[in-house]
């Protein structure tokens, strides 16, 4: 489930070397953290929340198949690298 959240957010931002996805797992729920460079907030996070609404929705069915639940939560990094 990381390296599918990994891979789709990395497909959005405009700077993919600054996705880190950690993942936290428990008995009966995965935690994923994703954290991003804060000129990608709101592209990760969409119109409205619209893009974290279906990250969310693909990852629960992914969780849903493992019988598991699973959340996941959007960082900002501090700063990206392009502003040093």
């Amino acid at each position: 489930m990381r390296e599918m959240v990994e891979y789709i957010v990395k497909q959005i931002v405009d700077n993919p070397e600054e996705v880190k996805v950690e993942e936290v797992k428990g008995e009966k729920v995965i935690l994923l953290e994703v954290s991003v460079a804060k000129e990608d907030m709101g592209k990760v996070i969409g119109k409205g929340g619209r893009m974290a609404t279906a990250l969310r929705t693909l990852l629960g069915a992914a969780a849903a198949k493992l019988k598991k639940r699973a959340m996941l939560e959007i960082l900002e990094e501090r700063t990206s690298t392009m502003e040093q």
